[in-house]
């Protein structure tokens, strides 16, 4: 058993994140944590929304900063007061029920939020390649299925929802390795052989805001970002679809939104979907830097140097509430420093 699980056993956890060591550890740092949230409740599998609202009543009721996504990046840049027990909220995609239910709980407790647009998504134009996954899956008419993942064959079971949903986790964490055209070939065999038919345009459970509800989310509050256009793991696209994918998406969100975020997060947004190619186009195109969905904190040392803008980490948001105070305190980043001077 880890130090860790000992502390939460104890029930530590809670009096630590709120601690004076923590909170002087996150200023000598000078560093925030991000946190990446996607769908919530209100879609099946999604974030709970009593558990975003019992951290953001912690961090209040704490007197830690919540910031807007942008000022962090100004800040870390070296404008503005040096971070300190601060917090920013992200949100990927731009699923209807973030406009329906996330918006309304970030407004109530004043946290800015940013959420970051797969503007081909909120056009009509698509449905995101998880979801189609996800949908045949649930609704196929077969209880076992062999599936073609890029040369490699699955044998998926079937038989029962928790079954459905680990293949699904399963299927999808292989297709993220596929080139795009790879992909879209595997998801319409994958409906054919689960005797599905994917609808042209999203169902309920998996719709887009639509711009009015974008624009109303931003007077409220919420501002937004880009997220590429269709989605792809931009390091498994060419040249050109890469550079379309970054310059359109920003073209079409700055033509929506009256303060869009100069901060763009990749698709996937692990180390590898991504590279100095689409570095080079944010830095042309003027952005501060861009997020990923590696884990770690925001801080000055790493902003620094040519890249470090646009390799900044964030934290997924957890369904236990003791994880994200670990994160959001500084107390993730002590045990990290304790493990390295003992192991």
């Amino acid at each position: 058993m880890t130090i860790l699980h000992v502390l939460h056993h104890l029930g530590l956890v809670r009096f630590l994140a709120a601690s004076p060591l923590t909170a002087l550890a996150s200023r000598q740092r000078g560093m925030a944590t991000i946190f990446m949230l996607h769908r919530f409740a209100a879609d099946a599998g999604g974030h709970d929304p009593r558990v975003v609202r019992r951290l953001l009543s912690w961090l209040r009721s704490h007197r830690f900063e919540l910031l807007d996504l942008e000022e962090v990046f100004r800040r870390l840049s070296g404008e503005g007061p040096p971070l300190g027990r601060a917090v920013a909220f992200t949100i990927d995609d731009g699923y209807r029920c973030q406009a329906e239910v996330a918006a309304p709980i970030f407004a109530e407790y004043e946290a800015p939020v940013t959420t970051f647009l797969t503007t081909g998504f909120i056009d009509g134009a698509l449905w995101l390649w998880w979801d189609k996954v996800e949908y045949v899956l649930q609704h196929a008419r077969v209880d076992r299925l062999m599936v073609d993942a890029g040369g490699r064959w699955l044998d998926l079971d079937l038989q029962g929802p928790r079954q459905r949903r680990l293949a699904t986790e399963r299927l999808a964490e292989h297709f993220k390795s596929l080139a795009e055209t790879d992909r879209l070939t595997a998801i319409a065999e994958l409906s054919d052989g689960a005797l599905v038919p994917i609808p042209d345009t999203p169902p309920h459970a998996y719709r887009p805001m639509t711009w009015e509800q974008v624009r109303r989310c931003e007077a409220g509050g919420m501002r937004f970002g880009p997220h590429t256009v269709t989605h792809p793991v931009l390091a498994r696209t060419d040249a050109a679809q890469s550079q379309r994918e970054i310059e359109q998406s920003w073209q079409r969100l700055t033509s929506e939104v009256a303060r869009p975020v100069p901060v763009f997060c990749y698709p996937n947004g692990r180390e590898s979907d991504f590279g100095p190619r689409e570095t080079a186009i944010l830095k042309e195109l003027g952005f501060l830097g861009a997020v990923t969905a590696e884990g770690g904190y925001a801080t000055a040392a790493g902003f620094s140097g040519s890249e470090g803008a646009f390799r900044v980490p964030r934290f997924s948001f957890s369904d236990a509430h003791e994880e994200n105070l670990r994160y959001a305190s500084g107390l993730e980043w002590l045990w990290q420093q304790v493990r390295l001077r003992v192991g």
